[in-house]
């Protein structure tokens, strides 16, 4: 069942990924975890989908948010995508929606960084009413993260094994 919460968050990602990604793209009650995006129509393998965007915080901020959490969110819900050694992006603030996408331990999104920006290219041809997933390639040494993806290649932890 849907709280009032994850239905204004599912409104206002809705209007943001309408805003910002060239395919139509729809967030939805997901199996995986709370909400996830899934695309209504056929994206063509190698385009760039939609850009992990939000609010670019220094280490300082990112371990502080981490410990914390984001403003106005739960410490449980980390929408932080490390762009390289000194900044992050914080999906939780100002986000393109990309951050209630899911991992997939057979993922059909890849995260890339071009031009100083995270980009979500897409790894092979997906089908409308697909769910989009990427690796999210936690590390290996740090706490090990359940994966609920479902994928006959589920490695059980989003971690890097």
């Amino acid at each position: 069942m849907k709280t009032a919460s994850s239905l204004r968050l599912s409104r206002t990602a809705q209007q943001r990924i309408s805003q910002t990604c060239p395919y139509e793209l729809r967030v939805f009650r997901s199996g995986i975890h709370r909400l996830g995006v899934r695309t209504r129509e056929s994206i063509p393998g190698g385009r760039r989908v939609i850009e992990y965007g939000g609010e670019k915080i220094n280490r300082v901020e990112t371990r502080r948010r981490f410990l914390h959490g984001s403003p106005g969110r739960s410490r449980k819900l980390n929408y932080l995508a490390q762009l390289d050694l000194y900044w992050t992006i914080d999906g939780a603030v100002d986000g393109t929606g990309a951050e209630l996408i899911n991992h997939s331990c057979e993922p059909n999104l890849k995260l890339r960084k071009f031009r100083g920006h995270l980009w979500l290219f897409s790894v092979r041809r997906i089908r409308p009413g697909e769910e989009l997933g990427y690796d999210y390639g936690f590390s290996e040494t740090g706490r090990r993260v359940r994966c609920r993806c479902g994928s006959a290649k589920c490695r059980g932890t989003i971690n890097r094994t």
